[in-house]
């Protein structure tokens, strides 16, 4: 009598039971980054290189810039994104991140109507171009949420001597894109990060106006949450993403990333800065 059936039997059991078992799960963490690196598509590009690369999921909270340190203060997320420097930097004096690491750079630019009625193309510098729209009156739609482009759009009204409020000053307390289709719909001037504008859709009859003042400069860096205030953070992995988003690959991504040929963020991570 022969055992060949029942052996190929029990072969093909075990085949079956090594091919229908679930592939192990990728690892995942959580970044909260701001609306205008989200706005731009960008995380359309690195997620799935990341995903196939380090097999981590990372999960975006997609908030403005204020509220995504909030979040890191809390240790709801394991990392942040973003691009104000001064509150990043109170951040880490504050032990809630370990490091700020410097990942890439656009800069700001003023949308507004392609008739530009308040000169703005005439403008010298970025103080002179938001002084003259109040000086016409013209519509101005700020984010009004702790943004980054809001923080530097305040630091802009300041540094030109005007008090933003009035009529024509419309604070929507929205993310970049829900910000410009507003602006696109009253027909009114808006600070916007380059990357966000270049990917938006609704543009209307609105224009790039006024850039190149080098006060528009706009960093992103990233910041892992530290662990020692909050254990329960996936510090480890922060550290890997940091590795991966300051390699060659990710410089190769995010320099490569264009839209209409325009270039949207410059990669310039120090690639022997880790921590």
């Amino acid at each position: 009598m022969t055992t060949r059936g029942p052996m190929v039997a029990l072969a093909c059991a075990l085949l079956c039971i090594v091919s229908t078992a679930p592939a192990r799960a990728a690892e995942v963490m959580r970044m909260a980054v701001t609306t205008s690196f989200h706005n731009s598509g960008l995380a359309d590009v690195l997620l799935p290189q990341i995903a196939e690369d380090l097999d981590l999921e990372v999960q975006l909270l997609v908030v403005g810039t204020g509220q995504a340190i909030r979040l890191g203060e809390a240790g709801d997320v394991d990392a942040i994104l973003v691009h104000s420097r001064s509150a990043e930097e109170a951040f880490v004096a504050g032990g809630y991140g370990t490091h700020r690491r410097e990942i890439m750079y656009n800069d700001f630019v003023v949308i507004g109507p392609a008739a530009d009625p308040a000169g703005l193309r005439e403008a010298a510098d970025a103080t002179g171009a938001l002084r003259a729209i109040a000086e016409a009156e013209a519509p101005f739609v700020s984010r009004g949420d702790d943004s980054g482009t809001h923080k530097k759009e305040l630091s802009l009204w300041s540094d030109a001597g005007v008090a933003a409020e009035g009529d024509w000053y419309n604070a929507v307390g929205a993310g970049m894109g829900a910000a410009l289709n507003t602006a696109s719909g009253l027909g009114a001037y808006i600070l916007a990060d380059r990357a966000s504008w270049l990917n938006f859709a609704n543009k209307g009859d609105l224009d790039l106006v006024f850039a190149g003042d080098p006060v528009l400069f706009n960093q992103y860096a990233y910041l892992p949450v530290n662990p020692e205030r909050h254990p329960h953070t996936r510090h480890a992995l922060a550290l890997t993403l940091e590795d991966w988003l300051t390699s060659d690959t990710a410089q190769v991504l995010i320099d490569g990333y264009t839209i209409g040929g325009e270039t949207l963020f410059t990669f310039n991570a120090d690639q022997g800065a880790g921590q």
